[in-house]
C-alpha cells in the first residue's frame, strides 16, 4: 500500500515533553517537544504542539511541514497535502515539504502531481533514494513506463543493495507483462532481505497468475504469513490457495483464522460462506452470509448465495425475495430469473415458474457467450459503492458507520504507549463512530490530554461570578464517571434545597441549581419539573433554556436506549414509543432555539442544536447549526467533526472528509479512524 512510502522526516532533539504553561509561547521550545512526540508516534499530540507553534508564528513553514507529516502517518492525506502546500508557499526551499506533498498527492490518486514535487525535491536534493523511488512508482501509476524504467535504472544504479527498489521495479515488469524480469528483480530483493512480506507475495501471485502452480505459491505466502501473523488478507489468500490443493480443512481454518482476527471482514465471511455451502453446511453458510448483508445490505453476490441458501432450506419466500433484489439490479440476468423460476416450481406456482424460465432462456438467448462472465463480474464490482470514488448513498454511509471496521489494524502492542488512547496510528484503532456528543451544562468535567479545557458561555461565567450555586458549572461534553460519594453529595445538596424552598420565596437560581442536581443523579424528570419553575420566575434567561433542552434531550436518549421515560414508568408500544421520542427531540429544539433567540452568540447552543436535528433528519439544517458554531468558536473540533459526519452521510465526500480533518487537528481521535473507513 502507498501508506508504507510514508517515513518521518524528523530526528529526536532534547527537551521534555509537557504541556507549554507561559502565557507567551516559547516556539522554538513547543516545535521542539512537537518533534519529540512526532518521534515516538504520538501523532495527535505532536498536531497540538504544532498548533501552538502555528498560532504563535503562523509565518514559520517547519511547524506546517511538521504538522503534514504527522497527519501522513495518520493517513489524513488531504490535510497533509494542504499543511505541506502552505510550508512551501513559506518557505520554497523546504526540501521535505515537497517530498510530503508528493507522498500525500501520490495517495490521494493524483499521481502526476507528485510527480511534479518528486522532481522539485530532486532538484533540491538530487539522488535521494526514498524520493527516487516515490517518484519511480508515481510514474509506473501514470503509465510512463519509460520514465519509471528510467528512474529505477538510476536508482539501483546508485543504491544497488536497495531491495525496495528490485521490488518496486518487478511491479513495473509485471505491468509490462515480463514475468521473467519479474521473478527475477523479485529473486534479487531476497537475496538481499530475507524478510521482504512483499516480495512473497507478489512472488506467489505471479505463481498463480502465470503457471497456476498453488504449491509453489502456498509455499511464498507461508512465509509471509511467518512475517506478518496478524495480516487477516493473508490467510483469506492462503485459503484460495489450499482450496485450489483441494485441502477443504486447511481452507476453513484459514477463514475462520481470518474471522477471529478481524470478525467483520466481509471477504472472509463471504468466502467462508461459499465453503460452508459447497458441503452443505447451509446453516453455517445462512449465517455468514446474513452478515456479509449486515454489513453491505447491498452486495449482490452475498443475496444471490444467501437466495440458494433458502432454497436449499425450502424457506422460497425468502429465497424469492432475495433473488428479486438482484433481478431488481440486474433484470438481464438470467442465471437469477431462471433461479426465480425454480423457487415458484418448488413452491408450486407452476405459472409464475414457466413465466420466469421463458424469459431466463429469452435472456440467455439474446446474450453474447460471454455475457453470463460479464454480468457475474459486473456483480462483483457493484456491492453498495464499494471500491468506487462515486458518492455513496446515504443509508449505507450511515451502515458502515455502523459497523464496518478496519482490516489493517495496528498490531503494535498496547504497552509500548502510556496513554494508549491517543499515541501510535489512532486511525487504525477499531472505534464507534457516532455523533460527538451535546455541550452540557454540568459541574463536572473530563478533560484530556488533547483537549484539556471546556467551553465559554458568557451567561454562565456570570453565573459563576455571582456564586449563589452550591457548586461551580462548566460547560463541557466530556462528562466523568462518577462514584457513589459524589452522587450522595448532590443528594444532599437536593434535600438542601427542599428545605431552602420549602420555608424561603424561591428563586430561579435556586430551581436551577436544583435541578442540576437532579441532572447529575440522573433523574431528568426532576430536573424538568424544576427548570420549568425557574422559567415561570425568569422566562428570558437563556441558560434555563439551554438546561431544559439538555433533559429533553437526555430523556430522548435514555428512551432510545432502554425504553424508559423515568425510572417508573416505561414505553413498549412501538408506534407510541416514536410519538414520545419525536416529542422530546421537538421540546429539546425548542429549548436550544430560544436559547439562542436570546443569546444569539451561544455556540455550544448551536452545535447541540445541530445534534438535535441529525436526529430528527433534517440533514441540511444541521449542517447550518454547525456552521455557525464553527463562525462563533473556530476551534470547536466537534463541530467540524459532527458537519463532516453529516456531509459523508449526505453523499459530499470531500466536504465530509474537510471537516474530518479539520476535526482531526482540533484533538477529535475518531476523526482519522473515520478518513481512513471512507477512503478504503
Amino acid at each position: 500500500m502507498l501508506k508504507n512510502l510514508i517515513r518521518l522526516f524528523i530526528i529526536l532533539l532534547t527537551g521534555t515533553i509537557g504541556l507549554p504553561v507561559a502565557a507567551q509561547v516559547n516556539t522554538d521550545q513547543v516545535i521542539r517537544i512537537g518533534q519529540n512526540a512526532l518521534y515516538f508516534e504520538d501523532y495527535m499530540l505532536s498536531i497540538q504542539y504544532f498548533n501552538q507553534a502555528i498560532q504563535a508564528k503562523p509565518y514559520l513553514a517547519k511547524p506546517y511541514f511538521l504538522r503534514s507529516v504527522a497527519k501522513l502517518n495518520l493517513e489524513d492525506y488531504a490535510g497533509a497535502e494542504a499543511d505541506a502546500s502552505k510550508a512551501i508557499e513559506l518557505n520554497p526551499f523546504l526540501t521535505d515539504a515537497w517530498e510530503a506533498r508528493g507522498v500525500a498527492r501520490q495517495n490521494l490518486g493524483r499521481d502526476r502531481d507528485a510527480v511534479g514535487d518528486y522532481r522539485h525535491a530532486l532538484e533540491l536534493l538530487p539522488r535521494n533514494r526514498q524520493i527516487m523511488f516515490n517518484m519511480a512508482l508515481a510514474q509506473q501509476q501514470i503509465k510512463s513506463y519509460e520514465e519509471a524504467d528510467s528512474t529505477f535504472e538510476e536508482l539501483l544504479r546508485y543504491y544497488p543493495n536497495f531491495a525496495n527498489g528490485y521490488l518496486g521495479r518487478a511491479r513495473l515488469r509485471l505491468e509490462q507483462a515480463d514475468t521473467t524480469a519479474a521473478n527475477a528483480d523479485i529473486d534479487k530483493a531476497l537475496s538481499i532481505n530475507r524478510n521482504l512480506l512483499n516480495a512473497y507475495v507478489m512472488r506467489a501471485d505471479i505463481a498463480i497468475n502465470s503457471q497456476r502452480d498453488y504449491a509453489a505459491a502456498l509455499n511464498d505466502m507461508n512465509e509471509a504469513i511467518k512475517l506478518q501473523p496478524r495480516m487477516t488478507g493473508l490467510y483469506i489468500n492462503r485459503a484460495f490457495l489450499r482450496y485450489n490443493l483441494d485441502d477443504y480443512f486447511g481452507a476453513m481454518a484459514d477463514y475462520d483464522h481470518a474471522i477471529e482476527l478481524d470478525p467483520l471482514n466481509s471477504t472472509a465471511l463471504f468466502n467462508r460462506g461459499l465453503l460452508l455451502a459447497e458441503v452443505n453446511a447451509n446453516d453455517r453458510a445462512l449465517v455468514d452470509f446474513s452478515k456479509v448483508l449486515d454489513l453491505n445490505p447491498d452486495d449482490y453476490r452475498a443475496l444471490y448465495n444467501r437466495a440458494v441458501i433458502y432454497g436449499k432450506k425450502a424457506d422460497y419466500k425468502a429465497a424469492t425475495d432475495d433473488i428479486n433484489r438482484v433481478i431488481d439490479a440486474f433484470p438481464d440476468f438470467p442465471g437469477a430469473v431462471y433461479l426465480r423460476g425454480e423457487f415458484a416450481r418448488l413452491s408450486g406456482n407452476l405459472y409464475a415458474a414457466k413465466k420466469d424460465f421463458d424469459k431466463a432462456m429469452a435472456l440467455a438467448k439474446a446474450a453474447t457467450p460471454n455475457s453470463e462472465a460479464d454480468k457475474a463480474a459486473e456483480i462483483a464490482n457493484r456491492n453498495g459503492g464499494e471500491g468506487k470514488d462515486a458518492d455513496v448513498p446515504s443509508e449505507l454511509v450511515s451502515k458502515r458507520f455502523a459497523s464496518l471496521l478496519t482490516v489493517d489494524n495496528n498490531a503494535r502492542a498496547e504497552e509500548e504507549y502510556n496513554n494508549s488512547a491517543i499515541r501510535g496510528h489512532v486511525q487504525d484503532r477499531n472505534l464507534t463512530i457516532e455523533l460527538q456528543p451535546i455541550m452540557e451544562l454540568s459541574y463536572y468535567s473530563s478533560p484530556s490530554e488533547l483537549r484539556p479545557g471546556t467551553y465559554y458561555i458568557k451567561e454562565v461565567d456570570d453565573l459563576n461570578t455571582t456564586r449563589m450555586l452550591r457548586f461551580v458549572i462548566v460547560v463541557t461534553n466530556a462528562l466523568p464517571y462518577l462514584d457513589e460519594d459524589t452522587f450522595d453529595r448532590h443528594f444532599q445538596s437536593i434535600e438542601y434545597y427542599n428545605s431552602y424552598i420549602a420555608t424561603h420565596s424561591p428563586r430561579a437560581i435556586d430551581y436551577i441549581g436544583r435541578a442540576l442536581d437532579f441532572m447529575t443523579v440522573r433523574d431528568y424528570d426532576a430536573a424538568c419539573r424544576d427548570i420549568a419553575k425557574a422559567l415561570e420566575l425568569t422566562p428570558d434567561y437563556p441558560l434555563a433554556y439551554l438546561l431544559d433542552a439538555q433533559a429533553d434531550y437526555h430523556r430522548y436518549e435514555l428512551l432510545n436506549k432502554s425504553g424508559a421515560l423515568s425510572s417508573e414508568s416505561s414505553v413498549t408500544d412501538p408506534s407510541t414509543r416514536a410519538q414520545f421520542r419525536r416529542k422530546m427531540l421537538d421540546d429539546a429544539l425548542e429549548g436550544y432555539t430560544k436559547a439562542i433567540e436570546l443569546s444569539p452568540r451561544m455556540a455550544p447552543a448551536w452545535y447541540n442544536k445541530g445534534n438535535v436535528l441529525v436526529e430528527m433528519q433534517n440533514y441540511q439544517e444541521a449542517i447550518d447549526a454547525y456552521t455557525h458554531a464553527i463562525e462563533l468558536k473556530e476551534d470547536m473540533g466537534e463541530a467540524y467533526f459532527n458537519r463532516g459526519y453529516v456531509y459523508l452521510k449526505l453523499g459530499d465526500r470531500r466536504a465530509g472528509i474537510a471537516d474530518l480533518s479539520k476535526a482531526g487537528e482540533l484533538g477529535i481521535i475518531g476523526a482519522y479512524n473515520l478518513i481512513k473507513r471512507i477512503s478504503n
